[in-house]
């Protein structure tokens, strides 16, 4: 895996704040965002689904109250509610929440510049369909760029074009949606899902029952008796009928396009389900799989007189993704288009599918595909879908002109997936399929969305080839990447260690493989702060890759920089900073002086002097490294950012702090305005902020940043983020500097619980947090606590850090001063006081 952390460079450019994708940031060109600025919409355009059966009856009190809603006239609960109004359904399944959606959406089309419809099962087919957009009023620009560019294209576009309507259709998790309604204002947003908790910060909830028996029975006539009035035998019939199928919209579609389709009078049809439910053996079904159960039956009897091929697709459709699916992924399993065209049209009939508008693709409704892998034996259909969608893979490797391809066909490889049969047998094709799709994300920096496909392709794989073939190595290497990338560093050590300890024993110690497992293992050991081990696989490392590759392969670079931060974090500087400037001397050889690996090792050899104190040397680099992101990069990439926050970390740690803080805050500025209030970098610029503060004596502006930056942590981060507990941290320590003991205490006593829980006793940051707890204990005069944290810090600081690291100096000054006093002793000084944990996030990204 590639850990050198570098971005490509980009022309004159702006940032968008694609949210969706692990709070991804992305680089359009300006041409791009020029056309995002003056694009208008073309007459016509916007993308609403086909309603299945097209008739559409009652909810009026649902939709008043929608409309009400959405434009302000009540209550008004979304992420930024003075800016943009959201409104979410909840109901079962088959309910027609999506339907009450469309409705809405049709009725006040021409209130809007734009709508569009977006499936929201995942953060995926979120990117998908926002990237849709793109591809309807910009095709000039997403021909040839990824799903990220696409999507951002059109938050771009949103952002400057007010008065749309976005609907999130079906929404498995509602954080998902949390960042795009941040990022996204100046429109309507509305969301379907089957889940009516998680939504207190996002949206009101409307919760949508089943219809009312009128509505229910009018829905069911109309269907059965198109154009023409029905009897009151038939409506009394239709209202037996509608009560038996619990008045689920579903139902009744189904149900009516049966009744239409064979002639059969709606009594003689109720009376035959009544059998169906004696015969049924699935009785402890969910309420409204059991309802759809019922009419199953009746409705595949009739399909397969009519078109045996239609059962086939339908069954085939069971396992795919439930919208979107392409006309060309089902065409191997027809004979030839018109026999397609004709089985489709059978299913559409009797509203067993809904076409795209363009009617080059289908649609299912979930319900009906759960029912139909519940109840189909020997998985039918599983085959057909898993060739559909082998044969539609993009052949070779991903070309830019196959990103369209990726992404239509991504969630029907989820989809794949997900419904794995419990009993499955593992398929050697299958386990590449989804080894295909996941390299395609990985190749789109989405490894954490990948986690799924990697998990199956490594089951499969150990199977059918055993657990050391190379293949499975392979595999098992890139799930453990993949929960690195997500954060997952408990799952993600144990697949590594198992992998080297493979790769030693089936590729020999030298092999490039094994050179590449045993730098990951030694990345995600420092990532754990478990520097001990970290270390001596660093250095092996970086030895045989010289051995085998030579002084300046581009991976000899990597792995040396890398060592240089490992020594860092541990303290070494004394190896650590001439690794960084030999890698440093090396990329300007190599690869030249704006190149990003030369930016980067610039930046990184800056901070190691700023850690060891020679301020001088480390302004001058960030200074000349700033000046290059400027030039090369723009003035508001996330770089050029960054890079501005590290001088103005090295300027306040020279105490210029004149200087310091207006950078702090054009950059906290900047990514307000490109990345929004709770993106995670605007929360550290603003962290970053208020220590500026803190250490000019400004608590009165220092103390409200820090509360505003931890209540803003908890509530994206959660309460024990390693951030979240870095920010309070250094809220306790903003408290203690204005005396209040009172409310700095407790806030060092749970983040040192916290970091304990969470990290574990001796990882770097919970031996911070300990000493800083002694520290508070004893300004409190209480050295009866303070003196025993003293010596457990101590202790740690100097098995994990060794002696001369200066945490460790720290601690055992410290403690060599609260043993010397016998009462409390004022606050020291900066030197000699708490461990401010601000320095410890500002090079995370860096390496």
């Amino acid at each position: 895996m590639n850990v050198s952390g570098d971005r490509p460079i980009g022309a004159e450019s702006v940032q968008v704040a694609l949210s969706g994708d692990h709070a991804q940031v992305t680089v359009l060109p300006e041409q791009a965002a020029h056309w995002a600025r003056t694009v208008e919409v073309p007459t016509g355009a916007g993308f609403l689904p086909e309603s299945a059966s097209g008739v559409f009856v009652g909810r009026e009190e649902e939709l008043t109250s929608l409309r009400r809603m959405l434009t302000g006239e009540g209550a008004a609960a979304v992420v930024q509610p003075r800016r943009t109004s959201a409104r979410a359904i909840s109901g079962l399944g088959g309910v027609g929440k999506s339907a009450l959606a469309l409705r809405y959406a049709h009725r006040y089309r021409d209130s809007y510049t734009l709508v569009w419809w977006v499936s929201a099962e995942s953060p995926e087919t979120i990117v998908s369909g926002l990237g849709r957009i793109t591809e309807q009023l910009c095709p000039q620009w997403a021909r040839g760029c990824g799903p990220e560019e696409r999507a951002a294209w059109a938050i771009a576009w949103l952002q400057a074009h007010p008065g749309w309507l976005l609907v999130f259709d079906n929404v498995e998790d509602p954080s998902h949606l949390r960042p795009y309604l941040g990022t996204l204002s100046g429109g309507h947003h509305l969301a379907t899902s089957r889940r009516a908790t998680g939504w207190h910060a996002l949206a009101p909830v409307m919760p949508l029952g089943t219809l009312p028996p009128d509505e229910a029975t009018g829905l069911l006539c109309s269907l059965a008796f198109p154009g023409q009035t029905a009897t009151a035998e038939q409506r009394e019939a239709a209202r037996q009928l509608a009560e038996d199928l619990g008045c689920l919209p579903l139902a009744l579609e189904q149900a009516g396009a049966y009744a239409y389709r064979t002639g059969i009078d709606l009594d003689t049809y109720r009376r035959s389900l009544d059998l169906v439910l004696v015969l049924d053996d699935n009785r402890d079904a969910p309420s409204p799989e059991r309802t759809i159960a019922r009419i199953w039956d009746h409705t595949l009897t009739a399909l397969t007189a009519r078109d045996p091929l239609a059962v086939t697709l339908l069954h085939a459709m069971a396992w795919l993704a439930p919208d979107g699916i392409p006309r060309t992924l089902l065409a191997p399993l027809a004979p030839h288009p018109l026999a397609l065209a004709n089985a489709l049209g059978e299913l559409h009939a009797y509203n067993m599918v809904a076409f795209t508008p363009d009617r080059q693709g289908v649609g299912v409704h979930r319900l009906v595909q759960t029912v139909l892998r519940n109840r189909a034996p020997q998985a039918l259909g599983r085959e057909e879908a898993e060739q559909a969608v082998r044969r539609a893979l993009p052949s070779g490797d991903s070309r830019p002109d196959d990103t369209l391809d990726w992404e239509r066909l991504l969630p029907h490889v989820h989809a794949l997936a997900d419904t794995t049969p419990l009993h499955a047998t593992a398929s050697a094709e299958t386990a590449d399929t989804y080894e295909r799709a996941a390299q395609y994300l990985h190749r789109q920096g989405r490894d954490a969305h990948t986690i799924n496909l990697r998990e199956h392709t490594l089951a499969q794989r150990v199977e059918v080839l055993g657990d050391t073939h190379p293949d499975t190595l392979t595999s098992r290497n890139n799930l453990a990447g993949a929960y690195e990338s997500a954060g997952h560093l408990g799952r993600a050590i144990p697949l590594y260690e198992t992998t080297l300890a493979q790769r030693l024993e089936v590729l020999g110690d030298t092999h490039p493989h094994t050179l590449g497992s045993r730098n990951n293992l030694a990345y995600v050991y420092r990532a754990a702060g478990d520097l001990a081990r970290a270390l001596p696989l660093y250095e092996t490392t970086l030895a045989q890759y010289v051995e085998v590759l030579g002084d300046t392969h581009p991976d000899t670079l990597n792995s040396r920089n890398n060592l240089a931060y490992a020594y860092r974090a541990a303290g070494d500087l004394a190896r650590a900073i001439p690794l960084y400037k030999t890698t440093l001397a090396q990329r300007l050889e190599v690869l030249g002086d704006v190149h990003p690996d030369t930016l980067n090792s610039r930046n990184n050899l800056a901070g190691a002097y700023r850690a060891a104190g020679d301020l001088q040397q480390a302004i001058a680099l960030y200074e000349t490294t700033l000046a290059q992101y400027l030039e090369v990069l723009g003035d508001t990439h996330p770089d050029t950012v960054s890079s501005r926050n590290n001088l103005a970390g090295a300027y306040q740690s020279a105490g210029d702090l004149k200087r310091a803080i207006p950078l702090f805050e054009t950059t906290l500025a900047q990514r307000l305005e490109v990345l929004g209030d709770t993106h995670p970098d605007t929360l550290n610029s603003r962290h970053s902020l208020a220590g500026a503060y803190r250490a000019a004596g400004d608590l009165k502006r220092a103390i409200p940043l820090y509360e505003t930056t931890l209540a803003q942590h908890v509530e994206v981060l959660g309460e024990t983020h390693p951030d979240t507990l870095n920010s309070r941290n250094n809220l306790a320590y903003a408290y203690q500097s204005a005396g209040d003991l009172r409310r700095a205490i407790p806030l060092y006593e749970t983040t040192l619980a916290q970091h304990v829980e969470v990290l574990g006793e001796t990882h770097p940051h919970t031996l911070t947090s300990r000493h800083n707890l002694a520290y508070a204990y004893q300004s409190a005069g209480d050295l009866k606590r303070a003196i025993p944290l003293y010596e457990t810090t101590l202790a740690q600081h100097v098995e994990v850090l060794g002696e001369t690291h200066p945490h460790t100096l720290t601690s055992r000054k410290n403690l060599a001063y609260a043993l010397e006093s016998a009462k409390a002793v004022q606050q020291t000084d900066a030197a000699t006081g708490a461990l401010d944990s601000d320095s410890q996030s500002l090079f995370r990204t860096s390496e």
